[in-house]
């Protein structure tokens, strides 16, 4: 198979979605892999390290999507990329179709499979391609939450952990899954008061056995989350529902609820935001205010640290590359019902109900 690696142009998007150790892979297997000049080097990948591999470089976008028949992403096309994708071109990248209309209905204009990252499952219903991106986003909403906190970006002035006669910030983790975990984890771990919400019992009563002292534990409602608010400095949201639209946790009125200077990070924005006034952002301008409260909401928070995201993905991604590439897309779905639940639109066709109900279009059956 043909294989195609294109540069992501998304905004500060930096990762790249195959390493070189990845290509020599596919090579050795008897694939051809073409990746776009400079590609990988936000990554620490040179396009000298992709040649030793047995890669082939070119030197445009629109090359790669010329000559490949899998083209290999991190992040979804944008509009500058949607003529660029050609009928029968299997895509694999995340694409989150639920939250963005225009390109859902790009994609089914194109003709290509899109094989979506996202919601490929394991036997046990998680999320394979999810959750390395997952565990750095969870780590990273941190992180900017509490630079955001400091005054001179917006913040109300306080230190995540604060220091000995002095309380620490309270962190309100909205969702227990893999960003909530590991977004709690982080928070603890800088000495901040956390608290981490959920629908599920048995989910609750894991991370209660799992997590630091300073975490507690909340079943998540909209009465618990009013109670909260008045008090909490950072919120998390890390809320999913997989493939569909995330629901909105906190509406504007419950802005009202929290202190100026408070800050909310949405890592949920890429499923269009569980805050009402979320709106997705960029890493070159991440913030916004809505009454008086800091919005974090960036798309792509783990391009921001390419080099780690760019190995922690790749890892989970490159035995599925080789699988698509070996067998081809059919035959590699039909094998693997966990990759199958990947496929999002065939061929000008919704294949996955949650992207068919977000926008009240038909769902067709492709296997």
């Amino acid at each position: 198979m043909i294989i195609g690696i294109p540069k992501e142009i998304k905004n500060n998007e930096n990762r790249v979605a195959l390493t070189p150790a990845g290509a020599k892979e596919l090579v050795t297997r008897g694939h051809t892999v073409y990746v776009q000049h400079t590609a990988g080097e936000n990554s620490g990948f040179p396009d000298a390290a992709y040649e030793a591999a047995g890669a082939q470089i070119l030197p445009s976008i629109g090359d790669v999507y010329k000559i490949a028949e899998m083209i290999v992403k991190v992040k979804e096309p944008i509009a500058a990329e949607y003529p660029l994708v050609r009928k029968g071109q299997l895509v694999f990248t995340y694409f989150h179709f639920a939250s963005d209309e225009k390109l859902t209905l790009a994609m089914m204009e194109s003709g290509s499979i899109c094989l979506a990252y996202e919601t490929v499952e394991n036997p046990d219903g998680t999320l394979p391609l999810l959750i390395p991106m997952s565990e750095v986003a969870g780590r990273m909403s941190v992180q900017e939450g509490a630079r955001f906190l400091e005054k001179p970006q917006g913040g109300k002035g306080i230190l995540l952990g604060g220091v000995p006669g002095v309380k620490p910030a309270k962190v309100l983790v909205l969702g227990g899954g893999v960003v909530g975990h590991n977004g709690a984890l982080m928070a603890a771990g800088m000495g901040a008061d956390v608290t981490i919400a959920d629908i599920s019992l048995p989910r609750l009563r894991y991370l209660d056995e799992i997590m630091p002292a300073n975490v507690k534990t909340l079943y998540s409602s909209t009465h618990n989350i009013e109670q909260e608010l008045p008090t909490t400095d950072l919120v998390i949201g890390a809320v999913l529902i997989p493939g569909a639209k995330a629901p909105h946790l906190i509406t504007q009125e419950m802005l009202k609820l929290m202190k100026k200077g408070s800050v909310l990070v949405d890592v949920a924005i890429d499923q269009g935001g569980c805050f009402e006034t979320s709106h997705p952002t960029t890493h070159a301008d991440p913030i916004f205010e809505v009454d008086g409260i800091v919005h974090y909401c960036v798309a792509n928070i783990p391009g921001a640290v390419p080099q780690t995201s760019t190995l922690a993905l790749t890892n989970a991604t490159l035995p599925y590359v080789l699988k698509l590439a070996d067998k081809g897309w059919r035959k590699a779905c039909e094998e693997d019902k966990g990759l199958a639940l990947g496929l999002n639109i065939v061929e000008g066709n919704i294949v996955y109900p949650a992207v068919a109900e977000a926008f009240e279009l038909p769902c067709s059956t492709v296997l």
